[in-house]
């Protein structure tokens, strides 16, 4: 799928180097799971389905000791669906898939740098390679979710325990969840990250009462010609939802000198 959005089925024989007669088996099989689709407009030709990608990665992290078991949806968003899993330790952990083709092309493409050129899997793919990227670079400093490992499109990382911001009723003390938030914003700025889309619906409070950010594939670094609009953007986001949830007022000028400095 590199070179075809279909691959011709003529080739597949000498491409994966079996027969033509187990290449006929093998699709057959794979069009019962749901794993390819096919095309016969011009010629015959076939390409993996979102089923059939999910397929590949999980089948990779088996082969790499990070996955025994698959669990149950923790969350079903626009762009992301996220399930518990166990590692073989018994370690529980959280398993990101990746599904930008949920948006539409026209949003991505504005909000995303990796507006898909060669197909949504594959742009799915580039936004899990971003969020791995930024995690690993923010985790040791930042309250995020622990990196474990990736492929293709799946990320899995540690267990999200909590609660997201934009559902919890009631904070017992709003100003210092605020205060850790804005100083978690800080670090990754000193860090050279700026998360680009923060808001309620991707701030967890966590069990403890202290606070996580998620949700990362968007971030740009601090020399991007848009950072200092983009973090502005953030910090009021999270300013307004703190003045309309808890009536807890700060002044934004404040709140941006203390993220910059």
């Amino acid at each position: 799928m590199r070179r075809y959005e279909f691959v011709p089925a003529n080739k597949l024989s000498a491409l994966s180097g079996f027969t033509p007669k187990d290449v006929d088996y093998l699709l057959r099989r794979f069009d019962n799971f749901r794993l390819i689709t096919r095309q016969t407009v011009g010629y015959v030709g076939y390409k993996l389905t979102p089923v059939g990608y999910d397929a590949l990665a999980l089948q990779k992290l088996v082969e790499q000791n990070v996955l025994q078991a698959f669990g149950t949806p923790l969350g079903i968003g626009k762009e992301a669906d996220v399930y518990d899993a166990l590692m073989p330790d018994g370690e529980k952990v959280a398993v990101k898939f990746n599904r930008l083709g949920r948006t539409s092309f026209t949003r991505v493409g504005r909000l995303r740098s990796y507006a898909p050129k060669h197909g949504w899997m594959y742009a799915s793919r580039l936004a899990a390679a971003r969020e791995f990227k930024a995690l690993e670079k923010l985790y040791l400093h930042v309250s995020v979710p622990r990196p474990i490992a990736i492929d293709r499109h799946v990320i899995v990382m540690g267990l999200i325990d909590g609660v997201e911001l934009a559902n919890v009723a009631d904070i017992a003390e709003p100003g210092a969840v605020l205060d850790d938030l804005l100083e978690n914003i800080k670090r990754s700025y000193q860090l050279g990250v700026v998360h680009a889309d923060l808001s309620e619906h991707n701030v967890i409070i966590k069990q403890s009462g202290e606070v996580m950010i998620i949700d990362w594939p968007q971030w740009i670094p601090t020399s991007h010609r848009n950072a200092r609009e983009l973090l502005e953007r953030d910090v009021a986001n999270v300013l307004k939802y703190f003045r309309r949830k808890f009536r807890l007022k700060r002044d934004i000028s404040q709140s941006l000198e203390f993220v910059r400095g």
